[in-house]
């Protein structure tokens, strides 16, 4: 599945060399399109002035519902 740009999404696992874990809420910014393996996605609002490089399979889809 591609997740399409400026989605706001949650990690599905920990990514200990950011320090952030599961559930944590970013904005997709950037695509990865990749031949071989699974998609890549750049993501904002996890850490401040960066972002975070992430694989398909460490994101899902969010609603406005999921976070209250």
């Amino acid at each position: 599945m591609t997740f399409p740009l400026f989605s706001q999404v949650q990690l599905t696992q920990d990514i200990p060399e950011f320090n952030l874990k599961k559930g944590s809420i970013g904005v997709i910014v950037e695509y990865y399109s990749m031949s071989e393996g699974e998609d890549g996605y750049s993501l904002e609002g996890l850490i401040a002035q960066d972002t975070v490089e992430v694989s398909g399979s460490q994101i899902q889809l969010i609603n406005v519902e999921q976070i209250q």
